[in-house]
């Protein structure tokens, strides 16, 4: 007989939800975003480094040195210590929003419903999934170009196919990603072990490739492309905000990995041997070979699927591609799939389960590339760039979820004090509907991002953007939801 009352229950300071009717009739609640048992926790330190190896070996990461020299006027030692510090900063708001998914198995829609309300967290999961679309729709693009390359390595015929072939390429890319996100977490896990080793294989062999055609000491002496004499506070630091911005979404998202973690100590030291230095040592990877790219292949190339795809050896492009596809495979299964995929289950997890999220991330994420397919199959002439696209609005977008990963730490750690009502997050009596001071902190420092655009007194606020919104948005959230929890009229509600 099923019990009606949901029951908690602890093991070693993890817990799990052993469901009753009130859970399991619920409308917030369905089996694939409900909390993950203690016994399918089975994610050691390791198999989240390879997560973080995974998704940090890819065309963005190769191509970060080169966005900060160009777009952002700093020297190539500058760039590099940019992405270094970034994502030592980034790794701060990973791991602390990674606590509560590994503690209650929530992912991380199912955590939001505690600042942002029960139906409120939709309005922060749906912007976060929208930017997870367009890196996924990038992403493939890049993955359908190294399958078109490959199969061009295979078969002569193919190359006359130009960007048809791309596009044929796209879609191949894109139905494998959605395929390996069908088949469930277990698969994500087995090809994140898989890919990491070969990733970093692929890496040493390209720098034993490029190091014979480029000095170190000439690069590092390049000239930054800044007004000469300019302080380089400014640059740097919005550089380093932009670098922050390139994992912002991870940041918030977290909790839909560490929910399978063995321990809040597997999460810690997975994220910490994972991310930092592979982000630095792929990144300078992306500039050596961007600079050896002239004497390697006649013509300075930033991409590595063009560059590798100009190697005269049939056979060696072949077995690149192949990894290539691997490599960008495991990125954005991961990074760009799983997210988008609880999000809009989190709308009507009744009406929208796992495979129906999955169709949809794809499906948005195809339309998103549109205009690019339509230009390589020439139905279309534009000059809009898939670079502009990359290097301007993901990057700007991504700035303004600071405010969440602020909101998300303040919620749990100071004003819940790392207590959730784990039956509660899934029905619609414990926690407010919408919960209006999530909705001011995060609100405000938007708004002062977006007035600061243009305007030259208050251009600081938008070029730190992630650091000025995460730290507002944390301060206003903490204010608001301590005399909240003290008041008479809660905007959060207070837990038992």
């Amino acid at each position: 007989m099923q019990q009606s009352r949901s029951q908690v229950i602890e093991h070693h300071g993890l817990y799990e939800l052993a469901a009753g009717s009130d859970v399991l009739d619920s409308p917030r609640y369905n089996h694939d975003i409900a909390p993950t048992q203690v016994h399918q926790r089975t994610w050691n330190k390791w198999h989240i480094t390879a997560l973080w190896v995974g998704m940090s070996i890819c065309v963005p990461t190769y191509t970060l040195g080169g966005v900060l020299t160009a777009y952002f006027g700093l020297s190539v030692g500058e760039a590099l210590l940019a992405i270094l510090l970034a994502n030592l900063i980034v790794l701060i708001p990973l791991t602390l929003n990674a606590f509560p998914g590994t503690k209650y198995g929530i992912p991380f829609p199912v955590l939001l419903r505690s600042s942002f309300g029960i139906l409120g967290s939709n309005v922060p999961c749906l912007i976060r999934a929208v930017v997870a679309c367009g890196w996924f729709g990038i992403q493939t693009l890049f993955g359908g170009l190294a399958i078109h390359l490959l199969l061009g390595s295979l078969f002569e015929g193919w190359k006359s196919l130009g960007g048809t072939g791309e596009v044929i390429g796209f879609m191949l890319f894109w139905s494998l990603n959605l395929w390996v996100v069908l088949r469930g977490a277990e698969s994500i896990k087995l090809l994140e072990t898989l890919a990491a080793p070969l990733l970093v294989a692929v890496g040493v062999g390209l720098l034993v490739w490029a190091l014979p055609h480029m000095s170190m000491s000439e690069l590092l002496a390049q000239p930054p492309k800044r007004p000469e004499g300019a302080s380089v506070v400014g640059y740097f630091c919005a550089g380093l905000t932009a670098m922050v911005g390139f994992w912002a979404t991870l940041s918030l998202n977290i909790p839909d990995f560490s929910r399978y973690a063995r321990s809040q100590k597997d999460q810690v030291l997975g994220q910490i041997f994972g991310l930092p230095l592979t982000m630095f040592l792929f990144a300078s990877l992306g500039v050596i070979m961007t600079a050896a790219s002239a004497s390697l292949v006649g013509e300075t190339v930033s991409d590595p699927v063009t560059l590798i795809g100009k190697i005269q050896s049939p056979g060696w492009v072949a077995v690149a591609m192949t990894l290539i596809v691997l490599a960008t495979l495991a990125t954005n299964t991961a990074a760009n799939v799983v997210s988008p995929t609880n999000d809009f289950q989190n709308i009507a997890p009744r009406l929208i389960g796992r495979s129906r999220a999955v169709w949809l991330t794809g499906l948005i994420g195809l339309a998103l590339m549109a205009h690019e397919l339509f230009k390589k199959l020439g139905w279309i002439v534009s000059d809009i760039s898939l670079e502009t696209v990359y290097s301007n609005w993901l990057l700007g977008y991504s700035s303004l979820l600071g405010p969440i990963a602020g909101i998300m730490v303040v919620d749990y750690f100071l004003v819940r004090r790392q207590r959730l009502d784990l039956a509660g997050l899934y029905r619609d009596d414990v926690y407010p509907a919408w919960n209006r001071a999530g909705f001011l902190a995060f609100a405000v420092p938007v708004a002062l991002t977006l007035m600061s655009i243009g305007n030259s007194r208050f251009s600081w606020f938008y070029d730190y953007g992630w650091f000025t919104g995460s730290l507002l948005g944390a301060g206003l959230y903490y204010a608001l939801g301590r005399v909240a929890v003290r008041g008479p009229a809660p905007l959060v509600k207070p837990l038992p």
